[in-house]
C-alpha cells in the first residue's frame, strides 16, 4: 500500500491530531491505540512507515520496533523506517531508541507540522526504493534487476514468467483477465490466451506454490489471476 502509514500511540487525541494532518498530506494512515492492535495491522499490512510512541500500555514500542527489525511481521519489511515519538527526553532514552532500530525520534509534545515535514523527508529518500521493489509474502520482486527471489533464494522464471508475476504483484487486489495479461504484458503468447495458464502453472511450480492452496497466486474460476489476499 503505497505511502501508508502505521501510526501508534495511546492517546487518541494525538492520535487524531496526526492522522488529520498526514491525510492532509496525501497519506493513507492506520491508527492503534496499543500494542496488540499495531502488531496485528504490521502482519496483515503492508506500510512505508511507522510512528511509535515508546509507552504503549502492553507491548512496548521498544519491542515492536526490535520485532520488525527482525523480520517478525509477515507483510511489513525489516527496514521499513520507523519515528519514535516518545515523552522520555534524557539522552540515553533517545540513545537507545536509535540503536535499537529507530530511524528518527520526536519528543512530546510535538508540531504536527515538524512530524509531517519529517515523515516526508524520509518519504522522499525511499520512494525510488518503495518504487523498484514489490512483495508477495516471502517473494521479493526486484524492478531494476528484473529478479524474483522467494526467501533470497532466486526464483528462475523466465522472460514471460516474471512479466506476467510483476503484473499480478503490482495490483494485489485485482482480478486480472487472460486477456488483460497479455495486453498488459505486450508480449507474444500466439494469440492463445490459454498460454498464460502454462506460464502462471511454471510461475507455480518455481516459487513452490501449491495450486490447490496457494500462498501466491490465486485462481479465481471464470475470471483469471490474482495475488492471494492477505498473504
Amino acid at each position: 500500500m503505497d505511502g501508508a502509514i502505521l501510526a501508534i500511540d495511546d492517546e487518541t487525541k494525538i492520535l487524531e491530531t496526526v492522522k488529520a494532518y498526514l491525510e492532509r498530506a496525501g497519506y493513507r494512515v492506520f491508527c492503534a491505540v496499543n500494542g496488540v492492535e499495531a502488531q496485528r495491522i504490521l502482519t496483515h499490512n503492508s506500510v512505508s512507515m511507522v510512528l511509535l510512541d515508546l509507552m504503549l500500555p502492553d507491548v512496548t514500542g521498544e519491542e515492536i520496533c526490535k520485532r520488525i527489525r527482525n523480520g517478525f511481521y509477515d507483510k511489513t519489511a525489516r527496514d521499513v523506517p520507523v519515528i519514535m515519538i516518545t515523552a522520555k527526553t534524557d539522552e540515553a532514552s533517545i540513545v537507545h531508541g536509535l540503536n535499537i532500530g529507530a530511524d528518527d525520534y520526536i519528543t512530546k509534545p510535538f508540531s504536527p507540522r515538524e512530524l509531517v515535514a519529517r515523515v516526508g523527508s524520509i518519504m522522499r529518500r525511499i520512494r525510488p526504493r518503495e518504487n523498484s521493489l514489490l512483495t508477495v509474502g516471502d517473494v521479493v520482486i526486484d524492478r531494476e534487476k528484473r529478479m524474483v527471489k522467494r526467501d533470497g533464494a532466486m526464483a528462475p522464471l523466465t522472460s514471460n514468467e516474471y512479466r506476467i508475476f510483476e503484473l499480478l504483484a503490482s495490483r494485489p487486489e485485482k482480478i486480472f483477465t487472460r486477456e488483460e495479461i497479455i495486453n498488459k504484458t505486450k508480449d507474444d503468447f500466439d494469440g492463445f490466451d490459454r498460454a498464460i495458464d502454462l506460464h502462471i502453472k511454471n510461475i507455480r511450480k518455481k516459487l513452490g506454490d501449491d495450486p490447490k492452496a496457494p500462498r501466491y497466486i490465486e485462481t479465481v474460476y471464470g475470471m483469471g489471476y490474482r495475488i492471494k489476499q492477505g498473504i
